[in-house]
This record gives C-alpha cells, structure tokens and sequence, in this order.
C-alpha cells in the first residue's frame, strides 16, 4: 500500500500529470521520494542512492508492457527483458538478484505498498501495471536494509490517484512478433472521490519459437476522505497469463545457428505456464497533530500451474528419470496470502532542527498448496500424470523497526534499525517416499546508518553503513543436494555488510549523483549442482562487489534534455569453493552480472505535440557460471528510437506512439541463466523490432 504523504507535506510531492496521457515535461531534478525516508522528501536532500522515474518517462514511447522499459535508466540496475514470459524479467542490483532463474530475488518488490515479493524474497514484477504508474522510485545500498530480507535494494511502484475531471480512453499498440495490446482507462475526481479504472490485454507470438504469450490485466483504485484528518484508499489488481509458452534456454551453439531456436525439450512436453493473480488491498492514513498513523493491509490469491522438460527417461535409455519421482515435472500451487504494516510518524518538535522518528511493524504471510506431478501419462508426453508431491507451504515475516530522520543546519542523519524474523514451515501430505515436513526460522537484526553534509545548496555529500541479509527462497530450498528427498534446510540466509559514499549535485540545469561502493557478503547462495533437472543450492563462503554509480540527467535547452547511468562493478568470490562443476577459485566473477553498464539518451521536443528521443545502452560481456570456464555472454551495444505525437480537440485529446527497438538490427544475448544444469544458459534478445500504437481520450 502506497505511503500518503501527510498534507501538511504536499508541497514536497511532485507534480501529476493530470491525465493517463501524460506528455514531456520539462525535467524535474529534484523529485520528492518516500521510500528509503517513508515520507516525502527531496531526493537530492537523502543520504543515500535513490532514484524516481516519473510518470512522462514510464509513459513517453513506451509500451507499457515490462518494467525493463524504463528501469534502465536507473544505474546499478540491470534489467532483462529474457523475451520469455513464463519466466519474467530477470532484474540485479549492485549484482544481487542475478542468479535467479525466474522471477526476482534478493530486490523488494512493493506495488503502492504491497509487496510484490514473497517473505521468503521471491517477486514477480509483473505484477506492476505500468499503465497506471504516476512513479517508480529504485533504492539502492546500505539503507535498503531497513526493508527486510533484499541486500539489493528496493523498487517500489506508486500508482495514480485518480485526479481533475473524469476521462475516459482507449489506445491500441501493435508490433513485430505479433505483438498487440488493447488498452482500456477511466479517471479522475467526482464528489471528493478519486478514483482509476484500468484494464489491459497483450498478445504476442513471441520473438523465439514457443514463446507465445497473453496477458490480462486489470486495476481499479478508489481514493477518499472519511474526515478532514484522514484518508483511504481501496486498489484492486489482478494479472491473468494462461498457457504461456516457455521456450527454454539455448545453448550457445543453438543460439549462433538460430536466435529463434527452441530448446528440442520445449516442443516434446509442450513447456508452459499459467497464471491467476488477484489481490485486494487499503492504505489509511490519519493525522494525530504533527503525528501521522499508516496502516496498509492487503490479501491475495496467485494461482500457478507449470508444465516443465524434465525428460521421462534418462538419456537414451528406458530407465526412468528420478527427478520425475522428486516433485514430478508439472508444479501446480494455489496461494493464500495477505499482511499488514503499522506505521507511526512522530515529529519530535523539541529537538534541534528537523527530527521525525518513524516506528512500525510488517507482517507478512504466504500459504502455498503445492503439488507436482509426472509430466507425462504412459506413452503421452507434456500432460499432467501421477501425482509425487503434495505439501503446504507456509512463509511469514514479522519485521519490527525504528528509524530517525534528523535534519540540523547542514547535517542529515538517517539511523535504523530492523528486527526480521522469516520462518518456512513445510507439512509434507505425500508420504510414500518419506516425511520432508521441518520448519525453518532465521533472524537478523539489520541496522543501518547515514549521514550527509551540505558543502552548499548545490553540493551535497554522504556516507551510509549498514547490514543486510538475504534468506533462501522456496523454490532454493526446495530440494536436498543430490538425490536426497527432502527440504534443504541446512542452507544459511546469506549476510552483507554495505558502505556506500557519494556526491550529489545541482549546477544549472543539470543533477548529478555519484557512489562509490563496497559489500562483502558471507554465505553467498549459490547453485549446488543440477541432477535430471532438479537444481539443489549451497551456501558460498565470500563475495566482495566494489562499484562506481553515476547518474546525469540535464536540461540542456527548452527543447533538449539528456539522461545518462553508468555503472562500474566488480563482483567477485572471495573465497574458494567446491560444487559439481568442480572448484570455484577465490576471484572468479560472479555470473549473470556484466562489469559495465552505460545508458544514454537524448530527448527533443521542438514543440508541444511532438516529442522524440534515441537511446543507447551498453553491457559487458556476463559469465555463465561460478567457474568461468562457460563461453561467456558477449558485450553489446544496442540503440533504440521513438516518437510520441499529440493533438488537442476540444474534450478529445489524441496521441500517437512510434518505436524502433534494436535499430542497427545487431544478434545479442539479451540475459542468460546462470548455472543452468543441461548448459542451456542463453536467451537471444530480438533483432529489429517495430511498435506503433494511437490512442485517445475524452474529458468531461
């Protein structure tokens, strides 16, 4: 649930556009966050990396469709359209996050409050509907650790209000690889009541062979005022993708002959995902004086039922796959969850300057109905079969915190201190091959703390210390190494120490943010072997990553403005280790993160109706696993151009969208799974890809 501002704060927050079709503005340098503070500040006066995507960047010749549209631009961040959406985007920040094989971990995921990550620190990020997105805000270093289980940072998305007069619109996007969408919104204010109305269906044939896809989506927001002193707001959303094909990953030689291959296993069982997510939650807000009280709760249900290529036989052979007998090849779950946050804000107005201490508590729970099942039925392959598992599944967190934010004179202090507690509780109902029913609870204290100094109005500088954690996820724990049934429940969460140091500026038109970085992390979660397709994982020893972050964005002229993120990481082992692929030497880079990422873009607008931009990114080549004997995924460079054009008509408004993605049509790797045990670690990005789309919308 979204963190209102009190009003009292409301000169802090950023202007809204006050209509979906939100065209260019002119660049605002100094946006207000909550995440990171908890309330609205300047982002410029936080001690600490934290970033905002405002609306006219989530939405100008954008699709819509991925967060990777947009969160490239963020440094630190790598984001990965794997152009695969049985598994979803692949997302890392500052390294953490990218070995996961699905999904997103070791990142919090927060759509206007409620979370979009498991307690255990599994996500989905396709659950933020980017059509009804006012911000993103990205947070990144020590001060992430004040929210729970997630070493790399936080990305939270804030959706609109629903403000000015109601409107109603519809757009419609079309594309290379069948791509369609169909866009359906309706907004604004009526008797004090606020509210948006969303809804949304995307088809796409896929770039790769069996990656066909269709999504649903659909929110609905109602925001009001019960009295003058407090406010509620009540958001549904929900996110339906039945039958999507999952094309596998490709092995290199697969990949050089043929982008749009498919791995032979994918056609055989007919690999495939779907997915029912429905949620329901509520933000309140009430002012007591000075003090503020917020209370977010939601609850929810996903359904998910998953058709995988674990082969009947072994090899060649007759003789029958184990993997099949461990869990079967089709996952099926049904989900159960919901929580709360209490948060109290107190301006203490006897101290010195500006103090506020926040304290509150979140509870979060999971319950999951698994089971699994052979993915064949006698001689019929890719088809529900005998069943081999049957357990509930059971996540909860309960996390207390206190935080200080303090302003005086040229001095901001921000110190924390978090309480996690996460427990995983498995009752195993399917017995024939031995109980794997055990509870798991882990604990850590995670304090952090910042400081930063005005040298003048213009140039910031600070330092930020903190401890982190990370938890195994479900899907980590899910099997003992080798062929033993079972729960791995020896794994160790893993544990960060964080230091961060930066500048930030403000000269002319321009803002700069620069951090340098070090975490050093013990335990590291890492792959412990894959056998017949089951991936078991072990603790690591050491990682050390070091980095440089920089981000520049300018107002060049009335017309012109430039964005640009660069990051410079070294992440490596710090220690030996052993796994199934054999010794991984002290210095190996870890996989899935590129050492180098640069975004650039130019924006021009000559005149209100018109806008248009080139962007270019740039990434290093990215091991495939922990020894790096693999072939590498190569680096690359990749440019992009799109328009966006508007017309004014009494009530109607008009808008246009044109975009060329890949434009010099360049082969690429667009992401990579790390570790993958049949070698398959490769995912082509498309070549050159076209979007056009028209839309309008009528205001009462």
């Amino acid at each position: 649930m979204k963190f209102f501002a009190p009003a009292r704060l409301a000169l802090f927050v950023p202007s809204l556009c006050l209509t979906p079709i939100c065209f260019a503005e002119p660049l605002e340098l100094d946006p207000s966050v909550i995440t990171g503070s908890r309330s609205a500040s300047p982002s410029f006066d936080l001690p600490y990396s934290v970033d905002s995507i405002n609306q006219a960047q989530i939405s100008d010749g954008q699709l819509g469709i991925n967060a990777s549209e947009v969160l490239s631009r963020v440094p630190g961040l790598v984001v990965q359209n794997r152009q695969n959406y049985a598994q979803d985007l692949q997302i890392s920040s500052r390294g953490f996050g990218a070995r996961s094989a699905f999904g997103v971990r070791g990142i919090k995921l927060i759509a206007d409050g409620i979370p979009a990550s498991t307690p255990d620190g599994q996500g989905q990020a396709a659950t933020f509907n980017l059509d009804t997105a006012e911000r993103i805000e990205v947070l990144r270093g020590p001060a992430a650790t004040l929210y729970g289980s997630n070493a790399g940072g936080v990305i939270q998305m804030f959706s609109r209000d629903g403000e000015g007069p109601p409107r109603i619109g519809a757009e419609t996007l079309i594309g290379s690889d069948g791509m369609s969408k169909n866009h359906l919104t309706a907004e604004g204010a009526a008797d004090d009541v606020g509210f948006v109305l969303d809804a949304s269906r995307m088809d796409t044939d896929g770039y790769r062979d069996h990656s066909a896809a269709r999504r649903d989506q659909t929110f609905a927001k109602l925001n009001f005022k019960p009295d003058e002193d407090s406010k509620l707001a009540l958001i549904y959303s929900s996110l339906e993708q039945n039958g999507t094909q999952d094309p596998l990953g490709q092995s290199w030689e697969a990949y050089k002959a043929d982008p749009r291959s498919v791995a032979p296993n994918a056609i055989t069982y007919n690999t495939r995902k779907s997915i029912d997510h429905q949620q329901l939650g509520l933000n309140y807000e009430r002012y007591f004086g000075d003090a503020t009280l917020q209370v977010n709760a939601y609850t929810g249900t996903r359904s998910v039922i998953q058709y995988l290529a674990i082969p009947k036989y072994i090899g060649n052979t007759q003789t029958l796959n184990p993997a099949n007998a461990r869990g079967g090849g089709v996952v099926q779950f049904d989900r159960k969850f919901y929580g709360t946050n209490v948060h109290w804000i107190q301006p203490i107005t006897s101290a010195p300057g500006e103090l506020i201490i926040i304290s509150g508590v979140d509870f979060d729970q999971s319950r999951d109905n698994r089971h699994g099942y052979q993915n064949y039925n006698g001689a019929q392959l890719g088809v529900k079969g005998e069943m081999r598992r049957d357990e509930v599944d059971t996540a909860r967190s309960l996390d207390p915190f206190v935080q200080a934010n303090w302003a005086i004179e040229d001095w901001t202090l921000q110190a924390g201190l978090r309480y996690s507690t996460m427990e995983m509780d498995v009752d195993d109902h399917f017995l024939s091959n031995g109980d794997a029913s055990g509870t798991k609870r882990y604990k850590k204290a995670t304090p952090s703390m910042s400081v930063m100094y005005a040298f003048t109005p213009e140039l910031h500088g600070y330092v930020s210390a903190g401890k982190g954690f990370e938890t195994p996820t479900q899907a980590e724990l899910a099997y003992a190494p080798g062929n033993q049934e079972g729960f791995n429940f020896g794994l160790k969460p893993s544990e960060s120490t964080q230091y961060e140091m930066g500048l930030k500026a403000q000269v002319y038109n321009t803002r700069i943010n620069a951090a340098v970085f070090q975490i050093t992390t013990e335990d590291e979660l890492v792959v412990a072997g894959s056998v017949g397709g089951r991936t078991s994982y072990q603790n690591a020893g050491r990682t050390l990553r070091r980095g440089f972050e920089l981000g520049v964005e300018s107002q060049l002229s009335e017309h012109w403005t430039t964005t640009l993120a660069y990051t410079r990481l070294q992440a490596t082992y710090d220690s030996d280790f052993s796994s199934s692929k054999g010794t991984v030497d002290k210095g190996n880079y870890l996989p899935g993160v590129p050492q180098t990422t640069l975004f650039a873009e130019v924006n021009w607008k000559p005149a209100d109706w018109v806008s248009t931009a080139v962007e270019g990114m740039y990434r290093s080549k990215v091991y495939v696993e922990d020894t790096n004997s693999k072939k590498a995924a190569p680096a690359y460079s990749v440019f992009n151009w799109r328009a966006r054009f508007e017309q004014n008509v009494e009530h109607w408004t008009f808008h246009q969208t044109l975009r060329l993605d890949n434009l010099l049509d360049r082969q690429y790797v667009g992401s990579v799974i790390v570790a993958d045990g049949n070698d398959r670690f490769y995912e082509a990005a498309p070549g050159r890809s076209w979007y056009a789309g028209a839309g309008a919308q009528y205001s009462f």
